[in-house]
């Protein structure tokens, strides 16, 4: 999956917020790869062997149970790493990670994460901050899809992709939306109808088109609100040190 492109490790926001001398002690290892649309960053049960640092493009965090139905708890994109169970000790996650996005990253070889992290300073203080942001995440995602409508749902769905993504539009099919989000695709066609009259978005051969992102934002339950909220707090140091420098 290597490739040459015009990525720069820096447009991840963790990477770019590193102290000068720890970045150059990475940037040799930092291996640039390419992010295909469906591939699996990792499997469930997987024992992890490097550490993902996105800088365009999206990877879905899934619980897949055993009858193959899955269901999206997280998201990740420029704001940080995909693999933390490596360096928090778990070597291995029950979670699989899949690209709902096509895009870049580049990655570091597990014992070389696992020995900076060990070393603590910045390094290990960002990796902390940004786990503490997507567990949180993670359980207002749980909140949401037990208490909320597949609308909010929905809703709170496009606003964190919309968040990773340099444009207002996104290639993916009801079907798809349906599985990250673990409900029935009907559920999905009657909120996406709704959002759709209202003037919120167009779709149309698998594509969302977000028109009116204010409105979108009203129409969404509360958890979206809570999720950006705790993330600016601890990942707007990220892209303040990173545009300093």
């Amino acid at each position: 999956m290597s490739a040459a492109n015009s990525q720069t490790p820096k447009q991840n926001h963790l990477i770019g917020a590193l102290p000068v001398a720890v970045y150059e002690r990475l940037l040799p290892h930092l291996d640039p790869i390419v992010l295909p649309l469906g591939w699996s960053v990792y499997e469930s049960g997987d024992r992890m062997e490097h550490v993902y640092f996105p800088t365009e493009g999206i990877v879905s965090l899934l619980y897949v149970m055993e009858d193959g139905a899955s269901a999206e708890i997280a998201i990740t994109g420029n704001e940080g790493p995909v693999g933390i169970s490596l360096f928090m000790g778990g070597e291995s996650t029950i979670s699989r990670a899949v690209v709902q996005s096509a895009g870049h990253a580049y990655r570091l070889n597990a014992a070389l994460v696992k020995s900076e992290f060990a070393r603590g300073a910045e390094f290990q203080h960002l990796l902390l901050r940004f786990t503490q942001a997507l567990i949180t995440q993670m359980s207002q995602t749980a909140v949401c899809n037990r208490h909320h409508s597949v609308e909010q749902q929905l809703c709170r769905w496009l606003l964190l992709s919309l968040d990773r993504l340099p444009t207002n539009q996104l290639a993916m099919t009801q079907e798809l939306i349906a599985n990250m989000l673990g409900v029935r695709r009907g559920g999905v066609t009657e909120a996406a109808v709704k959002l759709q009259d209202a003037g919120l978005i167009e779709y149309a051969r698998g594509k969302i088109t977000v028109l009116d992102r204010p409105k979108l934002e009203q129409r969404a339950c509360e958890c979206y609100a809570v999720v950006k909220r705790e993330s600016d707090r601890l990942l707007s140091h990220f892209s303040a040190v990173s545009t300093s420098r």
